[in-house]
């Protein structure tokens, strides 16, 4: 039984796979990349940026921007209380306490910067991803068709 043919149709149909798979990862990289830093822009976020950069309507809508002001919060909220056992005192958090609802803010945006960072991350990984299998998918095809 000779296999050349078939095995040969089977790389090929793999590579075109393969690019196509990429090419979802890169597409998908892109769009979610451009999503996070537009929805990063509608907040308008500046702490961290120099005043030059905000007297050109810069705003955080990087990763390592993103990650700057997150370290800056994190500052900003340890000043607050260290932890949040140290804010609480052995107590319950109080909304109606001003240090407790402070604190409670500054974790929600350290935090919202943080996934922000996270997404960006993800979605450079997924956009090297794309490329890695779109390349191995050319690789595959050009080694199928001869083949075939």
């Amino acid at each position: 039984m000779n296999l050349g043919p078939n095995l040969a149709i089977l790389v090929l149909i793999c590579g075109v796979a393969s690019m196509v798979i990429g090419s979802v990862f890169i597409a998908q990289a892109v769009a979610k990349g451009n999503w996070l830093r537009e929805a990063m822009q509608e907040e308008q976020i500046t702490l961290g940026l120099s005043e030059e950069d905000i007297a050109q309507g810069n705003v955080v809508d990087t990763a390592p921007e993103a990650q700057q002001a997150a370290d800056i919060i994190k500052e900003h909220h340890s000043n607050i209380a260290p932890t949040y056992g140290d804010l609480l005192g052995g107590g319950r958090y109080d909304p109606t306490n001003p240090k407790h609802l402070s604190h409670a803010q500054v974790l929600n945006l350290e935090n919202s910067l943080g996934l922000a960072v996270l997404g960006f991350g993800v979605s450079t990984m997924a956009l090297g991803s794309g490329v890695f299998r779109t390349v191995s998918g050319v690789g595959l095809a050009c080694t199928g068709l001869p083949l075939a």
